[in-house]
């Protein structure tokens, strides 16, 4: 299934090497449960893969593991050719599905964190983390605090956090689950256009369907717990993608498919 998957991106992607390899990857947590066995999974720099599948089947396992909050049971994740995972050598981005704001922060405090904790002054991250709020239409709202956000607001702030580190890889654990669909369509919306100009490779949990297909390039179908890789999904749209693709035919149709593959594999379990 690996090796197919490969091929596939390849055909569709014109993809370089992996730049990120999940072989045979397992996760049994101390209390027993298996949340993953036997994933097979490579992602290709610079696309857009989303993880769909029914609650409790591993999409955020992955997430974990991949970012190395983390560590497989069994199987091995490979960066870019290396047989060792992460850390600092990799960039990494990951934004929750909360924003997970300091309340007592300021925006601009916020965005600027991770950096902090990478002991970056200030007065060096200022120009980057100020970069990072205009990308997300966020800069006149440096001085603001959390409380003063809407929810869409407060899940720009995590994004351009992410950003501030100016990631390699981005990570997106059901971000917009929570918010209303206006909201949500902009967001999306938003995504697709920092994705096109930070040529980012990200990987997407959802649990929707029509976010899915909207969104990715690819889309992995996992089978309930203990999940596994059970069907992939291309979609062949060029991007950028507008509110006219949610209407066309091919969407509607890439969207059945994609249906029909996500009842498979729950099937598969």
């Amino acid at each position: 299934m690996l090796a197919e998957a490969e091929a596939g991106s390849a055909r569709r992607e014109g993809a370089a090497p992996p730049i990120i390899r999940l072989s045979g990857v397992g996760k049994t947590f101390d209390n027993g449960t298996e949340a993953l066995r036997g994933v097979d999974l490579s992602v290709a720099r610079g696309e857009f893969l989303s993880l769909l599948g029914p609650s409790g089947c591993g999409k955020s396992t992955i997430l974990r593991l991949v970012s190395g909050l983390d560590v497989p049971t069994a199987g091995t994740i490979t960066w870019s050719g290396a047989t060792e995972r992460v850390g600092e050598e990799q960039e990494v981005g990951f934004v929750f599905q909360e924003p997970t704001l300091m309340p007592w922060a300021r925006v601009f405090d916020n965005v600027y964190l991770p950096l902090r904790l990478k002991g970056i002054s200030r007065k060096a991250a200022k120009d980057g983390i100020m970069d990072a709020l205009e990308s997300v239409g966020l800069e006149d709202f440096a001085h603001a605090f959390p409380r003063e956000l809407s929810g869409g607001m407060k899940m720009r702030v995590s994004i351009a956090r992410a950003l501030a580190t100016d990631p390699e890889v981005l990570l997106m654990d059901e971000p917009f689950a929570a918010l209303d669909e206006i909201t949500r369509f902009k967001l999306n919306d938003d995504l697709l256009r920092l994705w096109a100009e930070r040529e980012w490779t990200v990987i997407f949990v959802t649990h929707s369907v029509f976010e899915s297909v909207y969104l990715s390039t690819r889309i992995a179908v996992m089978t309930g717990r203990p999940g596994r890789i059970d069907q992939q999904v291309f979609v062949d749209e060029p991007s950028p993608r507008s509110s006219a693709y949610r209407t066309s035919p091919q969407y509607a149709e890439t969207a059945r498919n994609t249906s029909a593959a996500l009842s498979s594999a729950m099937a598969a379990r």
